[in-house]
């Protein structure tokens, strides 16, 4: 299982960076979102699943990098690099947007390998800390998203741009986008708090005795 989450990352990984982004319409903040979100809350956590564990788990040796920490940090790439002027300098420079994608791809993994990776002594206690950090991100995912779709006029470009071959006008382009970021971020992140939540809860639970007591 864990072979087959790496490999179902990695091909997400190159799906969205040699496939999505090389050949759609960069000046789409909706293409941005897919793949944004692709990286963050799909391919980080197949990654995730194959490293934890592995000595490729480089949550294991650090023990400040806990999944509070690392919902902080993504927290701050995540709303750093939706600062329009960024956006802007992203979409201009190649080099700028691989900058970014990397610091997604870095960040999710971070929180993702937190939350299910990590040393086996204290991993009881780093899924419980890990439930709060997935429905912390949800949440800030969630404001995020809903700000950019109720935003009242186009933060990021102008004139009409191209969704996988839908033109969309700048405003509606970024509705769009916010609404995948709100959808993708509180159902991915909360779904991952609460499974957290449960294989705590159900490890806690002891084991029934053996019929009239043996």
């Amino acid at each position: 299982m864990k072979k087959a989450a790496l490999v179902g990352g990695m091909v997400m990984v190159f799906v969205l960076w040699g496939i999505l982004l090389p050949f759609a319409d960069r000046s789409s903040f909706s293409v941005h979102m897919i793949a944004h979100m692709g990286v963050v809350a799909g391919a980080a956590p197949l990654i995730a699943i194959g490293l934890s564990g592995t000595r490729f788990d480089f949550s294991a040796n650090r023990p400040w990098l806990t999944p509070l920490t690392a919902s902080l940090v993504e927290l701050f790439a995540v709303w750093m690099w939706h600062i329009p002027v960024l956006r802007a300098l992203s979409e201009s420079s190649p080099l700028i947007a691989a900058l970014e994608q990397a610091v997604f791809l870095a960040a999710g993994l971070s929180l993702w390998l937190s939350c299910l990776g990590g040393a086996a002594t204290g991993r009881e206690e780093r899924r419980l800390a890990g439930t709060f950090g997935l429905l912390f991100t949800s949440m800030h995912m969630t404001l995020l998203g809903a700000l950019l779709a109720l935003s009242p006029r186009p933060l990021y470009g102008e004139g009409e741009v191209s969704c996988l071959g839908i033109m969309l006008s700048a405003d509606v382009d970024q509705q769009a986008g916010g609404v995948i970021m709100l959808l993708v971020g509180a159902v991915v992140y909360l779904a991952g708090g609460v499974a957290l939540l449960a294989r705590t809860l159900n490890d806690q639970v002891p084991e029934p005795s053996g019929r009239n007591g043996r």
